[in-house]
């Protein structure tokens, strides 16, 4: 079986403000004859001659719909932030595989929560609450000293505050909201506070020891 051509390019989109889409990103953009992404994505770049494939919940008539056109068009899978965390770029290479694929990184909504509390991220665990809760149990992570959590589901927010108060008395916890748009908004928060708070789907929360924030 003959290898597919790469003309799959999955760009990392930034977390969300216009100056953090790097010119890579633009110009995979600019040249694609087909454009997959969620319908915020798609909206961001109206102006862009291509056709639309809007995700949503059924991946496989997406992935049937990127198939179709494979190989003979130049097909641009928009994700949000970077392609490393939490996106459609897994279901995609799944499917294709990595040579058909290429891969643009983007800045994530992680480091730029980091950079705002002015902290590096060389050593934090990541992850992801999107969809559902962490395979993992609060108390595993006692001795992790920087984590990072994507929030923003109102079904796993028990999960993170479950997380925050575990970890009270070694981590501030940090909720960083709508990173880089005209609403962000990054607060300090106990687990009393997070339990009655609603989230936007465009929240990440930050644990991180005291001693790493003197």
């Amino acid at each position: 079986m003959a290898m597919m051509k790469t003309t799959i390019t999955i760009v990392g989109c930034g977390p969300g403000a216009s100056e953090h889409l790097t010119p890579a990103a633009r110009e995979a953009i600019a040249a694609a004859d087909v454009l997959v992404g969620a319908p915020r994505l798609l909206e961001a770049f109206a102006s862009a001659d291509a056709e639309r494939i809007v995700v949503g919940a059924d991946i496989a008539k997406v992935l049937r719909e990127i198939a179709a056109r494979a190989g003979r068009k130049k097909i641009a899978v928009l994700a949000s932030g970077d392609p490393g965390l939490a996106s459609l770029a897994t279901p995609v290479i799944r499917r294709f595989g990595r040579a058909a694929c290429r891969i643009i990184p983007g800045v994530s909504s992680v480091q730029v929560a980091f950079a705002r509390v002015g902290v590096d991220w060389l050593d934090a665990r990541i992850l992801s609450a999107h969809d559902h809760k962490p395979d993992v149990r609060p108390a595993a992570l006692a001795r992790t000293g920087k984590i990072a959590v994507l929030a923003g589901n109102e079904k796993t927010n028990a999960w993170v505050v479950s997380l925050v108060s575990r970890l009270a008395r070694t981590h501030h916890a940090f909720v960083c909201e709508n990173l880089t748009l005209p609403d962000e908004r990054i607060r300090r928060v106990k687990a009393a506070e997070l339990q009655t708070m609603t989230l936007p789907s465009r929240t990440i929360v930050l644990l991180i020891k005291r001693k790493a924030l003197l």
